[in-house]
């Protein structure tokens, strides 16, 4: 479903704690002939979603939703009940009539980080929530679920693309956390020494990795960001200008042989391609290689959703740091490209490749050695070198809301396309995710790109 930014800017005014936005609107009769369809379209997706959140739990026993195995971690039973909760604070309370929260304790409970929405449980100890349990978590989705589709049958004229923009971001908001749950999931189930399978492994043939080709982009000014065509988050607004000198983007993502190459090579122990954040937590942390990675006599082994297994050679490297990935573009004499030579090259792609509804949770081999870029959507998160900072002219949605992407945009840089646990539906090629230089517990990899003199 499009939906138009625009409403996004053009409120008239809202509730400051929880960022309820209205709007002045005149229903004509082919108006009110489209917004029946939409409620259908909007019912269908939002079944669609919420469902599919569901069958990623289908195979976990109750002691694995309950499990926190890092602060940076949620236990899936915390995920089911935030996403919930999302629906009731931002969009059910703000549009019933005397509304009656189902537990009101859960306000408290779920809240991730909307400091506007009231207290928050501490986010390092939900793994300490015993209670509510699974059965009662999964209760309460049903009956949020089931207030949200009457709502939708009963979405007036008057606020109709208001509920329609709140109804798609919370959708949006519960698909990041399906691409969360199977992070979250992999590592806790790699903390078990039973090696434990998440989802038995698909066999992929790939069609053979070539040398990397380079695609020169020539030196001008480039436009990046929304486009006012489909629903984005407003981190992806405004749409603006900027002036990029010549360079060139490595046609393919960077593979496990190549990366070990680079570690046979000495990289870790190299501090001249370090940067020097970098190098501390090599010294610190003593990596020796991406998370997962293991050696087992002389071979290289990996824990995946599939359980523990030879690392393919031919699959893009995954699980690395920017300050990995850095280094191994200096190791090239490379370098990573700018989220705006990275959005170039993709903004008029077709969005295809390996997503979570492929149900592989893992990067695969190169499927299509075809001419032109490949892998620019799904299998990994690809780092770029730019910094998470608000486009020139950026604003916050009002109240609560506004702190869904705003607040965070220091100390994190920008990754682009998506990965094998990103649904679909959910990445474009103006999509901006983001995370601290050192997280390495997302499916994120890398793409270079070089200077052209």
């Amino acid at each position: 479903m499009a939906i138009n930014t625009d409403f996004i800017y053009s409120f008239t005014e809202f509730d400051k704690n929880l960022g309820t936005i209205m709007y002045t609107y005149k229903e004509t009769n082919s108006d009110k002939a489209e917004r029946i369809e939409d409620k259908q379209k909007i019912r269908e997706r939002f079944v669609s979603v919420r469902k599919f959140t569901e069958e990623l739990c289908r195979s976990l026993i109750a002691e694995d939703y309950v499990i926190q195995s890092m602060p940076d971690a949620s236990p899936v039973k915390w995920h089911l009940a935030h996403t919930t909760w999302f629906f009731e604070t931002f969009i059910l309370s703000q549009h019933i009539k005397n509304y009656a929260f189902y537990n009101y304790t859960y306000k408290f409970l779920f809240n991730s980080y909307y400091v506007q929405a009231g207290e928050r449980y501490t986010r390092a100890k939900r793994g300490m929530l015993s209670r509510p349990g699974v059965e009662e978590v999964y209760k309460y989705r049903q009956q949020i679920n089931e207030r949200m589709i009457n709502l939708i049958k009963t979405i007036d004229s008057l606020k109709s693309e208001e509920i329609n923009f709140l109804i798609e971001l919370g959708l949006n908001h519960e698909q990041q956390h399906q691409e969360l749950i199977l992070t979250d999931l992999k590592h806790l189930l790699s903390l078990n020494p039973l090696r434990l399978i998440y989802s038995e492994k698909k066999k992929i043939a790939g069609s053979g990795i070539s040398g990397i080709n380079w695609i020169s982009f020539p030196e001008g000014i480039y436009e990046t960001g929304n486009r006012g065509k489909e629903f984005v988050f407003d981190n992806e607004t405004p749409r603006h200008k900027s002036f990029i000198s010549s360079f060139s983007l490595a046609d393919r993502l960077i593979t496990n042989k190549e990366y070990l190459d680079f570690i046979e090579d000495g990289g870790y122990s190299r501090a001249e391609l370090w940067l020097s954040d970098g190098w501390n937590v090599v010294e610190n942390e003593k990596w020796r290689s991406p998370l997962y990675w293991e050696k087992v006599d002389s071979e290289w082994w990996t824990f995946t959703l599939s359980g523990f297994n030879k690392i393919a050679m031919d699959e893009p490297i995954c699980h690395i740091s920017l300050f990995e990935a850095d280094a191994f573009a200096r190791w090239l004499g490379a370098r990573l490209p700018t989220e705006e030579e990275w959005e170039a090259a993709a903004y008029d792609k077709v969005i295809k490749g390996n997503f979570a509804e492929n149900g592989y949770y893992q990067p695969v081999p190169l499927l299509e050695n075809v001419n032109g870029f490949k892998q620019l959507f799904g299998d990994v998160w690809e780092w770029t070198r730019s910094s998470y900072s608000p486009y020139p002219g950026y604003k916050t949605l009002p109240g609560a809301l506004g702190e869904y992407n705003g607040k965070f945009m220091s100390g994190q840089n920008v990754l682009r396309g998506g990965s094998c646990v990103t649904p679909v539906s959910h990445i474009r090629p103006t999509y901006r995710n983001f995370f601290p230089p050192g997280a390495r517990w997302q499916f994120t990899g890398l793409r270079l790109a070089k200077d052209e003199v």
